[in-house]
Formats: C-alpha cells, structure tokens, sequence
C-alpha cells in the first residue's frame, strides 16, 4: 500500500469523526462507534496495526528539502527501494525478539514499540528495557542516514483527552532526545503526540491499554522530488 493511499483513508476517518458528531466511522472495519468509546476505538484490524507515516507529505518534504541543501543526499528511482530494503533487513535483525514490530508501507519503513518496553503507565520516562531496542534502532538509523525520522507517541485512553495528547508529545520527545544522543541529527527527525486518538487495540483491556501505549518510528526515504 502506497503512503498516500494509507493517508487518503486517514482523512476519510477524520471528516466522518466531525461529520457524525458523536459517531465516528472506523476506516478499516467501516463500522459506525459511538462517544468516548468512540474515540477509544478507531482501532485497525488486529492489535499491533500500525497507521504508518503521520506527519503528511508537507512536514516530510519540506525537511527532505532541508536536508539536501545540508549536503545529505537524495535518493532517486530503483535506488530507494533498494536502500529501504537493505535499512528494513538490517531493522528486522537488530529487533527479532524484542516486541517490536518492523511494518513496511510502500517505501516507508515503520516500528511499532509496544508499552511493554516503552513506557509505564502515565510516564514519559524511557523504560530500562527500551534502552536495548533504542540503541539498536539509532545504530540502524546510523548506518541509514538518508532517511526523514518521524516519531510518533500513543497512549491509551486513561485520563483527560488533554492530558494524554501533552504525554503522547512528551513520549515522543524522549524518544527523539534518545536517538539524537545516539547520533541522530536533530535536522532528520520530526516528533508529534497522537494522544488517545489511534488505538490499536481494546482500551477496556489491560493487554489493550499496553499496545496502546507505544511510540510508532517512520523513516522515510530522502528524495529530491
């Protein structure tokens, strides 16, 4: 699936959130929710889904922009494929078996961290266990540099909508700080909270609010077109 076909639904959810009020439309089962559940529930197919890049075409192209004008070059036909394919290789064998999923969408390449080694409950602070995963993702994203980084933080759906969408912020925020210390250059990374507002699992379950609580890592190929 192309990144801008996983877009185009995103923004078929969206106007049928505002369009129905108090309904909302889940892209993927086409099924019609009611309030807070609602929102507790634009849930993909299986737990563990990930949506893919978040930012849009404007964020990423604008930092490709800035970063060829850095002197990081820019990938061009056959190339990128190529490239991601050896970056998502390398990805798969640095993660087996630690939880965290390696999802490929057209060129992009996603990471979806589970709460069991992101965060605890209502907390921005890495977890020990994810200094391990963190590491070996910026030792990838070393050997790739030519990739824009997104980094988005989740959470489930205890609390206020506001409090959640300021810890997913924070959560993204620490993650982006991690591997800017691991080597990655600020200029490559673009953060964003998602609060409650993409689950991936029941927040009415313990197992649901935990894959729920996650941070979804999107690198995207650097082109100059």
């Amino acid at each position: 699936m192309k990144t801008r076909s996983v877009k185009t639904i995103l923004a078929l959810t969206v106007f049928a959130v505002f369009a129905t009020g108090c309904e909302t439309l889940d892209a993927y089962t086409r099924e019609e929710q009611t309030s807070k559940a609602t929102k507790g529930a634009l849930i993909g197919a299986a737990a563990g889904a990930v949506v893919g890049l978040i930012s849009g075409d404007d964020a990423v192209e604008r930092r490709q922009h800035a970063l060829i004008l850095a002197g990081i070059g820019a990938l061009a036909g056959g190339a990128i494929g190529h490239y991601q394919d050896r970056q998502e290789a390398a990805l798969r064998a640095e993660l087996e078996g630690t939880g965290v999923s390696v999802t490929r969408i057209g060129d992009n390449i996603t990471l979806n961290m589970p709460g069991n080694v992101t965060f605890a409950t209502d907390s921005s602070d890495l977890s020990p266990a994810f200094f391990d995963v963190l590491n070996s993702v910026g030792k990838v994203l070393g050997e790739f540099e030519q990739t824009v980084v997104e980094v988005a933080g989740h959470t489930d759906s205890t609390g206020s909508e506001s409090y959640n969408q300021s810890l997913s912020e924070r959560r993204a925020s620490s993650v982006a700080s991690y591997l800017q210390a691991q080597g990655v250059i600020p200029q490559r990374v673009i953060t964003l909270g998602m609060g409650e507002l993409r689950p991936v699992a029941d927040n009415g379950s313990a197992s649901g609010r935990q894959a729920n609580r996650r941070v979804e890592i999107t690198m995207v190929p650097i082109t100059a077109g």
